[in-house]
């Protein structure tokens, strides 16, 4: 069975570099390069995204040798994910929304639970927010219950809420208020009113 390391080694031939090549496109030593392709170390996040760009074929690829080292991939390596917690400060660009895990919206018979909650918080980046023309001030995020808006959220997701937006623009989804039953439902405006 064909290995990881023996995978890069081969496909670092079939693309006509050698280990120092391949060391200096992606920044790491040669030995580094030695390690992987002995099956000694195995390459992962950026060092992985680095070595298949510069073997031209597709990362889960090098790892486990499923598909083809030709097929092309629209995945991209956006960066690493910083963890996080209620301690951690925010960034510049950072906005806390509240996340009111007592409140559900049902996505099928209502749920009429509303309590208000000082816990719980979502982080979003204030220019994502200004993309979608929500002001923070006015957004907090909620869970769905049940299953009547499935596959555009399934139960158990979690929505964010504009509460600003009460203008109704047909086929739209809204979180509603219907006489103490809260509900996230596709509205459109019927004659009649």
């Amino acid at each position: 069975m064909e290995s990881t390391g023996s995978r890069i080694r081969q496909r670092r031939k079939d693309v006509g570099l050698t280990q120092p090549d391949v060391a200096k496109l992606i920044g790491v030593t040669k030995a580094t390069v030695s390690l992987w392709e002995n099956d000694t170390n195995t390459p992962n996040g950026p060092n992985l995204q680095g070595l298949s760009k510069a073997l031209k074929c597709p990362s889960t690829w090098l790892l486990d040798g499923k598909g083809s080292a030709t097929e092309k991939s629209n995945a991209a390596w956006v960066g690493d994910i910083e963890p996080w917690d209620n301690n951690t400060p925010l960034d510049s660009d950072e906005v806390e929304l509240p996340f009111f895990t007592e409140v559900e919206l049902a996505a099928g018979s209502g749920s009429s639970q509303v309590v208000e909650n000082h816990g719980p918080k979502l982080r979003f980046s204030r220019s994502t927010l200004r993309r979608k023309n929500v002001d923070p001030a006015h957004a907090a995020c909620v869970t769905v219950s049940g299953n009547s808006m499935e596959p555009v959220i399934p139960g158990g997701s979690t929505v964010g809420i504009d509460t600003s937006q009460t203008t109704i623009t047909d086929g739209a989804l809204y979180a509603i208020d219907n006489d103490a039953w809260l509900r996230i439902k596709r509205l459109y405006r019927i004659p009649g009113g």
